[in-house]
């Protein structure tokens, strides 16, 4: 035999204040999340879903950690790229007037002192160029200290240290480009700048077996530097290509975060108002239930 429970007026008073309680709670937080915009406040709102919410985050940080590598990568060998360039088209003229100094009649001064002129003038161009800075580095030097990769002379005074970037999971680049790579050793007959000096020289004394000869070490010179300049191409290509599927993951991660997170504002909005008319509709019931009173009963 089930024995009834006895329901006086103050238990159901409690029940329908702790119903009422419960209820105006749902509305708080569901005014919470439209007014903040996230469904996560604490973890207590989804303790999964704020694991996947902090891997998620650190995901993020460690992509858009790459993306800022690979964008000063970019600017590096972006640099590198344009001066390599730019002293191939040098070089050229150079071997145009070296081979126009083999070719000038012996007796011939005035012409092979303009051309001297103009080389000597290309190549202090091409140290200026050689001692170019990005971010305040020069980017011919390796990780020297120093202001400049190449003194006035035309030595290296850099290193040859690399530089790297770390651009993805497991994935470095080589941002920079020494001068040893792009112009030759110091103490090698073919470096840039020695090459240009021996034709200057050979110009001066008329010297055609000598103005041959260092025809012949400008071309491997030359050869060197477009070596170095094809190498920096492929790296820029690699580093693009890093920098691109970095910045489609930013957005794969950040959508997925999204969808953890952020609120459905118009769901949360039609709950909201269901949920406030079924308080409305709760606190008439409740004022139905307890509206009597001792005194509506001595009337």
């Amino acid at each position: 035999m089930t024995i009834p429970s006895r329901v006086t007026d103050s238990s159901m008073s409690h029940r329908m204040l702790g119903d009422l309680q419960r209820t105006m709670a749902r509305g708080q937080k569901l005014q919470g999340q439209i007014s903040s915009g996230k469904l996560l406040s604490k973890p207590s709102d989804s303790p999964t879903g704020t694991v996947s919410s902090l891997q998620l985050r650190g995901e993020l940080r460690a992509t858009q950690q790459y993306t800022r590598n690979a964008d000063d990568g970019v600017g590096w060998l972006g640099t590198i790229q344009d001066k390599l360039g730019a002293a191939s088209s040098q070089i050229i003229r150079v071997r145009d007037l070296t081979v126009q100094g083999l070719n000038a009649a012996s007796g011939d001064d005035g012409a092979r002192d303009a051309l001297k002129y103009e080389i000597d003038n290309i190549r202090q161009s091409l140290i200026g160029d050689a001692n170019t800075k990005y971010m305040g580095r020069p980017v011919f030097g390796g990780t020297t200290p120093g202001d400049v990769a190449f003194d006035d002379t035309g030595k290296y005074v850099g290193n040859t240290a690399e530089t790297t970037r770390t651009v993805g999971p497991n994935a470095k680049v080589r941002i920079e480009s020494n001068g040893v790579d792009a112009f030759g050793a110091n103490d090698s007959d073919t470096q840039l700048f020695t090459v240009l000096s021996d034709i200057s020289k050979a110009l001066d004394d008329n010297d055609h077996e000598a103005l041959d000869d260092a025809l012949g070490r400008l071309d491997s010179a030359h050869d060197l530097l477009k070596s170095t300049l094809s190498d920096v191409g492929a790296r820029y290509n690699r580093i693009t290509q890093m920098k691109q599927s970095a910045d489609d993951h930013l957005l794969s991660v950040t959508s997925q975060l999204s969808d953890i997170e952020d609120v459905d504002l118009p769901k949360a909005i039609m709950e909201l108002q269901i949920q406030q008319t079924s308080y409305q509709a709760a606190l008439a019931a409740s004022a139905k239930v307890i509206q009597p009173s001792l005194i509506d009963f001595l009337r």
